[in-house]
């Protein structure tokens, strides 16, 4: 069988766990070549992983030999990027959000459609084992009709262990868009798509300052809203409060997201992730059951979305990390925004369908 191959473009923070699993774990995956804005870097991930080429995001793009594009940059270059390669004849996976902008994810797919190729979007890890067994277990009807629930994303911001943080408080950042698209693509893939959103939205400090290093002492001028909390109704008919925030160094006590139901509530685990636990609370039940989590891959297995857009791609099929769901994520996060800044509830324009659940 014919191996996908990829180039990779961005070799920051988040590429070393991708290159990792995409080399050792999926053998329908061969990665030809990285690049990155720093030269330099690029050339070390390759002679780390192996990587036979580092090399510019020109020459992925003109190599006929490459089938399709990771796209780890940051996220002001993802529509960029993602544009360029699928105007290329290439697929595109790329890391979250979709986009900066709704317009530049709608491009986005259309030109998708258009080309005739394939476009995916993290995150995947509701492809694991944690939100499957959770998927399964409403399916089956263990809590009920699902009639709400609640997500949290609570903590001090990035700047304390990230080294290059000042795009997180920048144009495309914040913590709606930056960790908003773990729990919503969560809550699509458990409940289906939403329909309306509420929100209020607010930038708590003008500046922070970096803890970590290498840029430990600088400042960084916050242009994004850094706390938000949203109301999410789903086509469904549940409601699901939603709270993200970059301004509690305390975190919070609550569970990542709780789903109630008319015959129990289901603790679901952190979506940043790809394992449990998984807890669910039956009527009448004295206490809370942890339920064994019965799919694989709960370890951590960024590209996972890319595996699942390869076989897609073999099947003529929609990958369930596919463009369309990334960009009604993306759409109910700009939502949270407008409705914040509008005193209104905002209707959601593009639907998706709920992504398929994975093989037991």
């Amino acid at each position: 069988m014919q191996k996908l191959s990829v180039g990779v473009v961005g070799c920051g923070n988040i590429c070393p766990i991708y290159l990792k699993n995409l080399t050792t774990l999926f053998p329908d995956i061969e990665v030809l070549a990285v690049s990155d804005r720093t030269g330099d870097r690029a050339k070390a991930r390759a002679a780390e992983f192996g990587i036979p080429r580092a090399c510019t995001v020109s020459e992925i793009l003109a190599d006929q030999r490459i089938d399709a594009v990771l796209n780890l940059t940051v996220p002001l270059a993802h529509a960029e990027i993602t544009e360029a390669a699928l105007a290329a004849g290439k697929s595109v996976y790329g890391e979250k959000p979709l986009a900066v902008t709704l317009a530049q994810g709608e491009r986005l797919v259309d030109l998708a459609r258009e080309r005739k190729m394939t476009l995916g979007s993290a995150p995947d890890t509701f492809l694991g084992a944690g939100i499957q067994t959770c998927r399964a277990l409403i399916d089956e009807g263990a809590i009920g009709d699902p009639i709400g629930g609640s997500a949290f994303m609570v903590c001090g911001g990035h700047e304390s262990w990230h080294p290059d943080p000042e795009f997180y408080y920048k144009k495309g950042g914040g913590p709606v868009l930056d960790m908003g698209p773990y729990y919503i693509t969560a809550l699509v893939a458990l409940l289906g798509p939403v329909a309306r959103v509420q929100g209020v939205a607010r930038k708590t400090f003008d500046e922070r300052t970096i803890t970590s290093q290498p840029k430990r002492g600088s400042r960084i001028h916050v242009e994004v809203p850094t706390h938000a909390t949203g109301l999410l109704e789903f086509a469904g008919g549940a409601a699901v409060t939603i709270v993200m925030s970059f301004d509690g160094p305390g975190g919070t006590a609550r569970d990542p997201i709780e789903i109630t139901g008319t015959e129990g509530t289901l603790v679901v685990p952190d979506p940043n992730t790809f394992g449990g636990p998984v807890k669910l609370r039956k009527r009448g039940a004295a206490g809370w059951t942890d339920v064994p989590l019965r799919f694989p891959y709960a370890e951590n297995l960024r590209g996972l979305g890319l595996a699942d857009m390869t076989r897609a791609i073999r099947q003529n099929a929609a990958p369930r990390a596919g463009g369309d769901m990334a960009l009604h994520v993306l759409e109910v996060m700009h939502g949270i925004h407008a409705a914040s800044g509008a005193g209104s509830v905002y209707a959601v324009r593009h639907t998706c369908e709920r992504p398929e659940a994975m093989p037991s």
